[in-house]
């Protein structure tokens, strides 16, 4: 599977996931296009640094050959799967309830349910020892 492939799929998986699965539908929101350039910018820094320095170097038969600022286009089509499907998830969890509101020190609602269930085996079990 080439690279460009493998980018096209992901972007297709990604959207998916938002707007099928989660159903979050943040590509339909006007806010998400107008933040989105934000992260283009320091995407294209990067990874123009890492491929015009010949740090990555990419297989010619693997790709379009089209660059934006010496970056394959492929490049962009994955960070726009990685952040749209990272977001998506974000925002999923958000809606759960899944640290809403984060105190500092409270921790998150994963290691106050671990420190729930060892309070628990350590009550059930008082001669035991860990």
């Amino acid at each position: 599977m080439s690279y460009t492939v493998a980018a096209l799929l992901g972007v297709v998986a990604a959207v998916l996931v938002d707007l099928v699965v989660l159903r979050t539908r943040l590509v339909l929101r006007a806010v998400f296009w107008a933040t989105y350039p934000i992260i283009v910018g320091f995407q294209l820094l990067s990874n123009g640094i890492l491929t015009g320095r010949d740090i990555v170097r990419y297989d010619p038969a693997a790709i379009v050959g089209l660059r934006i600022a010496y970056a394959p286009v492929e490049d962009l089509l994955f960070g726009f799967a990685m952040v749209l499907f990272t977001l998506s998830v974000w925002m999923w969890l958000g809606r759960r309830g899944v640290q809403r509101t984060p105190v500092a020190g409270e921790g998150d609602w994963l290691l106050a349910r671990l420190r729930r269930r060892r309070a628990s085996q350590s009550a059930a079990a008082p001669g035991d020892e860990h």
